[in-house]
């Protein structure tokens, strides 16, 4: 995902430091070139060698080392990276970059760089909230700089409030979105639906179905890489959302129908992959059925709204939207159908009964049907599948 990119890594001195060995072996099992620079301080904290066994690479701590090749190595480096964390950083940090003040490798590097640079803050409640601190963080913000609020929480110090360096998993998120994929998609806003509804019987009961919301969820996540202005409207499902995406949780398929068609005129992307109940109970009683020995009962069910017709029907100019279709048999020929009765612009379709396909897997094997082609993909992961439905909607 990240082969050929150029992560910088500045560490400075807080009791974060250690974290950053886990962010930076993250990022190289994902094929980035990853470079380490120190603090002074920071080396107190953790040692230089634990990132150059992780990284392979020289940490650099000294501004005057004079073991580098042929190169002036904080500007090489500055020149090379592609995008450049300082993580912790501390507030004498902050100060000095927001002022120009380069008296060290890490200083000296991040105001050679050009990239995109990203800042968290790590350090006591007090002097995080200080008004200096926040004065100085105002600044780097000004200067193009993305400052990752801190996490609240109990603090070295024995302090509660924010000041936490955010978790590695969540600092990785931050890289991957800035550079893991071209940004084919900036500008673009993209909707999808995810996810199963349900249909409630009674307070107790509902109908509803086996999705998952993994699918959609990969193509949440995959169309935020890619730099769009996500909006993903959810099922109940039991995974954690993807960061940077607008969630919006619904119920059942009436909710749905209301947060799609609230939004849908402002999209210029919409991806309908939810498993949408085609029927709810005509009436919803008001306390629990009790069951009764020896009868038997039944439920009245009326049809859901149709969302993707009315998508369809309604589609602005230049708007692309992708349907999908779960079949068991007849697949092609169904989705064909499905493609122009509802009149949109791609189906994915695949079969519930093929291996590796249909509800709750991490792989899916699918069709993607235009009113020009019909392809069939191989087996692959739904992150690798969301990424091909993407190419072919950029397409």
């Amino acid at each position: 995902m990240l082969k050929g990119k150029c992560v910088v890594l500045g560490v400075t001195g807080s009791i974060a430091a250690y974290k950053i060995a886990n962010l930076a072996s993250a990022l190289v099992k994902l094929g980035a070139d990853v470079n380490v620079i120190m603090t002074k301080n920071a080396t107190n904290f953790i040692n230089p060698i634990t990132f150059e066994t992780l990284t392979s690479n020289k940490c650099l701590v000294d501004t005057f080392d004079r073991d580098f090749k042929f190169n002036v190595e904080h500007v090489a480096l500055a020149k090379r990276a592609d995008i450049f964390m300082v993580a912790p950083a501390s507030a004498n940090v902050i100060g000095k970059m927001a002022h120009g003040i380069a008296d060290d490798m890490l200083t000296t590097t991040i105001l050679a760089a050009k990239c995109k640079k990203l800042v968290s803050p790590a350090m006591n409640t007090n002097m995080f909230t200080n008004p200096i601190v926040q004065d100085n963080l105002e600044i780097l913000k000004k200067y193009g700089f993305e400052i990752i609020q801190p996490a609240s929480g109990y603090l070295a110090c024995g302090d509660t409030g924010a000041g936490k360096m955010p978790e590695p998993e969540v600092l990785l998120q931050y890289i991957l979105r800035e550079i893991a994929f071209d940004h084919d998609l900036e500008g673009k806003k993209v909707m999808i639906t995810a996810g199963p509804t349900q249909e409630a019987i009674d307070p107790v009961r509902y109908i509803s179905n086996h999705s998952t919301g993994k699918m959609g969820y990969a193509i949440a996540r995959a169309a935020m890489l890619r730099g769009a202005e996500v909006t993903l409207v959810s099922g109940p499902v039991a995974i954690q959302p993807p960061m940077f995406v607008d969630v919006v949780n619904i119920k059942s398929a009436a909710e749905m129908a209301e947060a799609v068609k609230s939004r849908a005129g402002e999209m210029d992307i919409i991806i309908k992959s939810a498993a949408v109940a085609d029927y709810r109970p005509a009436t919803v009683a008001a306390e629990k059925i009790k069951k009764k020995d020896g009868e038997a009962s039944s439920i009245e069910l009326e049809r859901t709204e149709d969302i993707l017709s009315y998508l369809g029907a309604n589609k602005k100019p230049g708007q692309f939207i992708c349907g999908f279709s779960m079949e068991t048999e007849n697949m092609l020929e169904n989705s064909k159908a499905k493609l122009k009765k509802k009149n949109v612009d791609m189906i994915v379709a695949n079969n519930l009964r093929t291996a590796g396909a249909g509800f709750g897997t991490d792989t899916n094997v699918v069709t993607l049907i235009t009113a020009e082609d019909a392809h069939e993909l191989p087996i692959m992961s739904k992150d690798d599948v969301a990424q091909v439905i993407l190419d072919e909607i950029v397409k």
